[in-house]
């Protein structure tokens, strides 16, 4: 007995004025979330101290911005800090991401739910939870020499961060045929070497992804930061936001124009480096 086909019903298009209504829609949702950073770009050229009122164009407060010292060393903090928290969560999450894809072992889902926990905490609860580790529990030394004085903040940074590369890692090798990297153990590649030459290729799209949000996400960070950072470290974020309780200044939109910038230029090399990657994927 043969059961009749289901027919599936093509979407009917779109019809002239529903198009314009969906284009009218998308225009006012990138309206208004890009308006305010364009503006904030174009206050930071205001020849004036008033950022509601343009008065000329001019390079004068991103000068200003260069010499300003304790802004530049907030701003290198707040970079080695991004770094080398980057560089360890990368490390962690791959590790976490890959041990939970490829063993079973008990508790696996308490840990799964541990490691994606700092995920769903609100910033406030981590900050406060950092403040009495490092200030009650642990004291860290606050008379290192830099940047070991910017630990604390690093060891904070890479609890938040690790968590959203071990997410993107995982998404990634949902896709991963493990019968490749069985075949390159069949044919005599040691486990090292067969991670090095098929898994880890795999990945790299995915570390990137992760690496580039893990340190976004540590540059830009303020409410844990101000929680760990000791009296004498001060950070990109927590700089910017003592200048700001004072008033806003063309000076504070340049600083945030350049640390914008910094961003969009990373991901660009990111989105660059991924596609790269799967365009050699894709020719082998």
């Amino acid at each position: 007995m043969r059961w009749p086909r289901k027919r599936h019903r093509k979407a009917a298009p779109l019809d002239y004025a529903g198009r314009w209504s969906l284009r009218l829609w998308v225009a006012a949702v990138l309206l208004f979330l890009y308006l305010p950073l364009a503006s904030l770009v174009l206050f930071s050229f205001n020849d004036s101290k008033r950022t509601i009122r343009w008065e000329g164009f001019t390079f004068d407060w991103y000068g200003r911005m260069a010499s300003d010292d304790a802004l530049i060393s907030a701003f290198a903090n707040s970079l080695t800090i991004a770094a080398v928290s980057t560089l360890i969560s990368v490390g962690l999450g791959a590790m976490a991401a890959i041990a939970l894809w490829r063993f079973r072992f008990p508790g696996k889902g308490v840990f799964d739910g541990v490691v994606t926990l700092p995920i769903v905490v609100p910033e406030i609860c981590m900050g406060v939870a950092m403040l009495v580790f490092f200030g009650t529990i642990v004291p860290w030394p606050r008379d290192l020499v830099w940047p070991f004085d910017l630990g604390a903040i690093m060891i904070a940074h890479v609890t938040f961060s690790f968590p959203f590369v071990t997410v993107v890692v995982r998404a990634r090798l949902a896709s991963f045929n493990r019968e490749m990297e069985e075949a390159a153990r069949d044919l005599g590649a040691s486990e090292l070497r067969a991670f090095r030459d098929i898994l880890l290729p795999h990945l790299r799209p995915a570390l990137i992804s992760g690496a580039l949000l893990a340190f976004t996400l540590s540059l830009d960070d303020f409410v844990i930061t101000f929680f760990t950072a000791g009296p004498n470290t001060v950070t990109f974020p927590v700089k910017i936001y003592s200048m700001v309780r004072f008033s806003v200044t063309p000076e504070v939109n340049a600083a945030s124009t350049v640390l914008m910038a910094i961003t969009v230029i990373l991901t660009l090399i990111g989105i660059a480096l991924q596609g790269a990657d799967m365009a050699k994927s894709e020719g082998a």
